[in-house]
Protein backbone atom coordinates (compact mmCIF):
# COMPACT_ATOMS: atom_id res chain seq x y z
CA UNK A 1 0.00 0.00 0.00
CA UNK A 2 1.57 3.04 -0.91
CA UNK A 3 2.69 6.00 1.26
CA UNK A 4 0.04 8.39 2.73
CA UNK A 5 1.15 11.58 1.55
CA UNK A 6 1.10 14.88 4.17
CA UNK A 7 -1.95 16.70 2.16
CA UNK A 8 -4.06 13.45 2.42
CA UNK A 9 -2.93 13.57 6.53
CA UNK A 10 -3.89 16.81 6.81
CA UNK A 11 -7.41 16.73 5.07
CA UNK A 12 -8.10 13.51 7.09
CA UNK A 13 -7.43 15.15 10.29
CA UNK A 14 -9.19 18.41 8.88
CA UNK A 15 -12.49 15.93 8.26
CA UNK A 16 -12.18 14.27 11.24
CA UNK A 17 -12.14 17.70 13.18
CA UNK A 18 -15.12 18.87 11.44
CA UNK A 19 -17.12 15.78 11.97
CA UNK A 20 -16.00 16.12 15.49
CA UNK A 21 -17.16 19.73 16.06
CA UNK A 22 -20.59 18.52 14.70
CA UNK A 23 -21.54 14.81 16.00
CA UNK A 24 -20.24 13.54 19.61
CA UNK A 25 -19.23 10.32 17.81
CA UNK A 26 -17.38 12.15 15.18
CA UNK A 27 -19.50 10.66 12.86
CA UNK A 28 -21.35 12.57 10.07
CA UNK A 29 -24.94 11.52 8.85
CA UNK A 30 -23.89 8.45 5.78
CA UNK A 31 -26.12 9.70 3.01
CA UNK A 32 -29.02 7.63 2.15
CA UNK A 33 -30.24 6.86 -1.41
CA UNK A 34 -33.83 6.78 0.11
CA UNK A 35 -34.02 9.81 1.91
CA UNK A 36 -36.66 12.41 1.95
CA UNK A 37 -35.30 14.27 -0.65
CA UNK A 38 -32.95 12.68 -3.65
CA UNK A 39 -29.25 13.75 -3.77
CA UNK A 40 -27.93 17.01 -5.86
CA UNK A 41 -30.95 19.25 -5.02
CA UNK A 42 -31.01 22.38 -3.75
CA UNK A 43 -31.71 21.49 -0.41
CA UNK A 44 -29.54 18.62 0.15
CA UNK A 45 -27.07 21.12 -2.13
CA UNK A 46 -27.12 24.30 0.38
CA UNK A 47 -26.94 21.95 3.64
CA UNK A 48 -23.72 20.22 2.49
CA UNK A 49 -22.30 23.68 2.05
CA UNK A 50 -20.22 23.57 5.74
CA UNK A 51 -19.11 27.28 6.12
CA UNK A 52 -22.38 28.94 4.75
CA UNK A 53 -24.20 26.56 7.40
CA UNK A 54 -21.85 27.81 9.97
CA UNK A 55 -22.41 31.28 9.04
CA UNK A 56 -26.42 30.69 8.60
CA UNK A 57 -27.04 28.70 11.74
CA UNK A 58 -25.49 31.71 13.81
CA UNK A 59 -27.50 34.14 11.65
CA UNK A 60 -30.25 32.23 12.05
CA UNK A 61 -29.85 31.55 15.45
CA UNK A 62 -29.43 35.41 16.39
CA UNK A 63 -32.52 36.18 14.09
CA UNK A 64 -35.03 33.80 15.85
CA UNK A 65 -34.63 35.46 19.30
CA UNK A 66 -36.13 38.33 18.25
CA UNK A 67 -39.44 36.68 18.47
CA UNK A 68 -40.23 36.72 22.28
CA UNK A 69 -42.20 33.31 22.11
CA UNK A 70 -38.92 31.52 20.40
CA UNK A 71 -36.69 33.57 22.29
CA UNK A 72 -38.65 32.57 26.12
CA UNK A 73 -38.62 28.79 24.97
CA UNK A 74 -34.87 28.78 24.92
CA UNK A 75 -35.03 30.67 28.13
CA UNK A 76 -36.80 28.33 30.39
CA UNK A 77 -36.44 24.88 28.82
CA UNK A 78 -32.60 24.78 27.49
CA UNK A 79 -28.94 25.38 29.26
CA UNK A 80 -28.26 27.30 26.76
CA UNK A 81 -25.48 29.65 28.64
CA UNK A 82 -23.86 26.47 29.51
CA UNK A 83 -24.38 24.68 26.33
CA UNK A 84 -24.58 26.82 23.50
CA UNK A 85 -22.12 24.50 21.51
CA UNK A 86 -24.55 21.51 22.07
CA UNK A 87 -27.46 23.06 21.28
CA UNK A 88 -25.57 24.18 17.48
CA UNK A 89 -24.91 20.54 17.29
CA UNK A 90 -28.23 18.85 17.57
CA UNK A 91 -29.28 21.12 15.28
CA UNK A 92 -27.03 20.38 12.64
CA UNK A 93 -27.67 17.10 13.36
CA UNK A 94 -31.04 17.70 13.05
CA UNK A 95 -30.70 19.42 9.77
CA UNK A 96 -28.15 16.14 8.43
CA UNK A 97 -30.64 13.75 9.21
CA UNK A 98 -33.61 15.64 7.80
CA UNK A 99 -31.75 16.14 4.51
CA UNK A 100 -29.31 13.08 3.85
CA UNK A 101 -30.12 10.20 6.12
CA UNK A 102 -32.71 7.29 5.40
CA UNK A 103 -36.41 8.55 5.37
CA UNK A 104 -36.60 6.33 8.52
CA UNK A 105 -33.76 8.25 10.35
CA UNK A 106 -35.44 11.37 9.08
CA UNK A 107 -39.11 10.91 10.74
CA UNK A 108 -37.53 9.49 13.75
CA UNK A 109 -36.15 12.90 14.13
CA UNK A 110 -38.91 14.72 13.17
CA UNK A 111 -41.03 12.48 15.39
CA UNK A 112 -39.03 13.51 18.55
CA UNK A 113 -38.44 17.21 17.98
CA UNK A 114 -42.09 17.12 18.01
CA UNK A 115 -42.50 15.11 21.38
CA UNK A 116 -39.70 17.69 22.74
CA UNK A 117 -41.76 20.52 21.99
CA UNK A 118 -44.40 19.65 23.42
CA UNK A 119 -43.52 20.15 26.96
CA UNK A 120 -42.05 23.52 25.81
CA UNK A 121 -44.28 25.82 27.08
CA UNK A 122 -44.95 28.45 29.72
CA UNK A 123 -45.88 31.79 29.81
CA UNK A 124 -44.46 35.60 29.03
CA UNK A 125 -43.37 37.66 31.38
CA UNK A 126 -46.37 39.66 30.76
CA UNK A 127 -48.32 36.52 31.31
CA UNK A 128 -48.62 35.90 27.36
CA UNK A 129 -48.92 31.76 27.07
CA UNK A 130 -46.16 30.08 24.48
CA UNK A 131 -45.55 26.64 23.45
CA UNK A 132 -43.73 25.26 20.68
CA UNK A 133 -46.23 23.43 19.27
CA UNK A 134 -47.94 27.06 18.17
CA UNK A 135 -47.59 26.49 14.52
CA UNK A 136 -47.22 30.68 13.76
CA UNK A 137 -43.85 30.36 16.34
CA UNK A 138 -42.80 27.17 14.48
CA UNK A 139 -43.13 29.11 11.28
CA UNK A 140 -40.77 31.92 12.19
CA UNK A 141 -38.62 29.84 13.52
CA UNK A 142 -38.46 28.12 9.97
CA UNK A 143 -38.12 30.95 7.90
CA UNK A 144 -36.03 32.43 9.58
CA UNK A 145 -33.27 29.22 9.27
CA UNK A 146 -34.31 28.45 5.88
CA UNK A 147 -33.33 32.21 5.32
CA UNK A 148 -30.22 31.92 7.03
CA UNK A 149 -28.76 28.98 5.67
CA UNK A 150 -29.60 29.94 1.91
CA UNK A 151 -27.95 33.75 3.14
CA UNK A 152 -24.90 31.58 4.05
CA UNK A 153 -24.64 29.94 0.88
CA UNK A 154 -25.14 32.86 -1.54
CA UNK A 155 -22.70 34.73 0.25
CA UNK A 156 -19.81 31.68 0.61
CA UNK A 157 -20.60 29.31 -2.01
CA UNK A 158 -22.49 29.55 -4.88
CA UNK A 159 -23.43 33.81 -4.94
CA UNK A 160 -25.07 33.83 -8.43
CA UNK A 161 -27.20 30.63 -7.99
CA UNK A 162 -30.68 30.67 -9.87
CA UNK A 163 -33.90 32.07 -8.68
CA UNK A 164 -35.43 29.01 -9.50
CA UNK A 165 -32.92 26.86 -7.37
CA UNK A 166 -33.56 29.05 -4.13
CA UNK A 167 -37.49 28.35 -5.12
CA UNK A 168 -36.70 24.28 -5.07
CA UNK A 169 -34.89 25.21 -2.24
CA UNK A 170 -37.68 26.68 -0.08
CA UNK A 171 -40.33 24.36 -1.69
CA UNK A 172 -38.02 21.40 0.12
CA UNK A 173 -37.09 22.83 3.08
CA UNK A 174 -41.16 22.87 3.51
CA UNK A 175 -41.89 19.49 3.94
CA UNK A 176 -39.60 19.58 7.13
CA UNK A 177 -41.23 22.38 8.58
CA UNK A 178 -44.97 20.75 7.81
CA UNK A 179 -44.16 17.95 9.80
CA UNK A 180 -43.09 19.99 12.38
CA UNK A 181 -46.34 21.62 12.63
CA UNK A 182 -45.62 25.31 11.23
CA UNK A 183 -48.02 27.45 9.09
CA UNK A 184 -47.99 29.31 6.78
CA UNK A 185 -44.23 27.64 5.54
CA UNK A 186 -42.88 29.94 2.38
CA UNK A 187 -42.79 27.34 -0.60
CA UNK A 188 -40.69 30.43 -2.79
CA UNK A 189 -37.92 33.31 -2.02
CA UNK A 190 -40.86 36.14 -2.54
CA UNK A 191 -43.28 34.08 -0.09
CA UNK A 192 -40.17 33.78 2.61
CA UNK A 193 -39.47 37.91 2.03
CA UNK A 194 -42.60 38.44 2.54
CA UNK A 195 -43.16 36.34 5.80
CA UNK A 196 -40.29 37.80 6.78
CA UNK A 197 -41.72 41.69 6.55
CA UNK A 198 -45.29 40.18 8.09
CA UNK A 199 -43.26 39.17 11.48
CA UNK A 200 -41.38 42.57 11.74
CA UNK A 201 -44.02 44.06 14.24
CA UNK A 202 -44.16 40.79 16.40
CA UNK A 203 -39.98 41.16 17.03
CA UNK A 204 -38.93 42.67 20.39
CA UNK A 205 -35.50 44.12 21.02
CA UNK A 206 -35.37 42.61 24.55
CA UNK A 207 -32.00 42.59 26.64
CA UNK A 208 -32.44 38.58 26.96
CA UNK A 209 -32.25 38.96 22.90
CA UNK A 210 -29.22 40.70 23.39
CA UNK A 211 -27.75 38.65 26.04
CA UNK A 212 -28.14 35.54 24.02
CA UNK A 213 -26.48 37.79 20.83
CA UNK A 214 -23.44 37.78 23.22
CA UNK A 215 -23.13 34.28 23.98
CA UNK A 216 -23.77 33.01 20.58
CA UNK A 217 -20.95 35.64 19.23
CA UNK A 218 -18.35 35.22 22.33
CA UNK A 219 -18.47 31.41 22.77
CA UNK A 220 -15.39 29.44 21.39
CA UNK A 221 -16.34 25.71 21.34
CA UNK A 222 -13.03 23.88 22.10
CA UNK A 223 -10.22 23.28 19.45
CA UNK A 224 -11.71 26.56 17.49
CA UNK A 225 -9.10 29.23 16.74
CA UNK A 226 -10.40 32.67 18.53
CA UNK A 227 -9.30 34.17 14.63
CA UNK A 228 -11.84 31.46 13.38
CA UNK A 229 -14.73 32.31 15.80
CA UNK A 230 -14.75 35.90 15.46
CA UNK A 231 -14.54 36.05 11.05
CA UNK A 232 -17.36 33.37 11.04
CA UNK A 233 -19.64 35.28 13.70
CA UNK A 234 -19.03 38.57 12.46
CA UNK A 235 -19.78 37.22 8.59
CA UNK A 236 -23.05 35.94 10.14
CA UNK A 237 -23.68 39.80 12.19
CA UNK A 238 -22.74 41.10 8.21
CA UNK A 239 -25.73 39.17 6.63
CA UNK A 240 -28.27 39.68 9.15
CA UNK A 241 -30.94 42.47 7.66
CA UNK A 242 -30.08 45.87 9.04
CA UNK A 243 -33.24 46.15 11.32
CA UNK A 244 -32.08 42.71 12.91
CA UNK A 245 -28.58 44.30 14.09
CA UNK A 246 -30.06 47.12 15.50
CA UNK A 247 -32.32 45.11 17.53
CA UNK A 248 -29.69 42.94 18.93
CA UNK A 249 -27.31 46.00 19.43
CA UNK A 250 -25.04 44.40 16.98
CA UNK A 251 -22.74 46.76 14.49
CA UNK A 252 -22.52 45.56 10.72
CA UNK A 253 -18.58 46.14 10.94
CA UNK A 254 -18.11 48.70 7.88
CA UNK A 255 -14.43 48.18 6.27
CA UNK A 256 -13.55 45.86 9.07
CA UNK A 257 -16.15 43.20 8.01
CA UNK A 258 -13.79 42.76 4.63
CA UNK A 259 -11.03 40.42 6.75
CA UNK A 260 -13.73 38.60 8.19
CA UNK A 261 -15.43 37.87 4.71
CA UNK A 262 -11.84 36.81 2.70
CA UNK A 263 -11.07 34.82 6.29
CA UNK A 264 -14.20 32.85 5.88
CA UNK A 265 -14.14 32.55 2.23
CA UNK A 266 -10.73 31.01 2.87
CA UNK A 267 -12.20 28.22 5.06
CA UNK A 268 -15.19 27.75 3.07
CA UNK A 269 -12.38 27.16 0.15
CA UNK A 270 -10.28 24.55 2.21
CA UNK A 271 -13.13 22.51 3.81
CA UNK A 272 -14.48 21.89 0.00
CA UNK A 273 -10.73 20.97 -0.42
CA UNK A 274 -10.97 19.04 2.69
CA UNK A 275 -14.05 17.07 1.77
CA UNK A 276 -13.40 16.91 -1.66
CA UNK A 277 -16.49 18.89 -2.80
CA UNK A 278 -16.47 21.14 -5.95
Amino acid sequence: MPPTLPSEAIRRRVVDHVRGFFNEDGQGEPPSDDALFERDTPIRMVHADIVGMMVGGIRGLLLQMLHPHALQGVLDHSDFRADMHGRLRRTARFIATTSFGHRDRAEAAIARVNRIHEVVKGTLPDGTPYSARDPRTLAWVHVAEADSFLAGYLAYAKPAWPMAKQDEYFRQFAEVARRLGADPVPETRREADALLRDFRPELKATPEAREVARLVLSQRPEGTPRAVQRAVGQAAVDLLPAYARQMLGLKSGGLAVLPARAMTRGIAGGLRWAFRQG
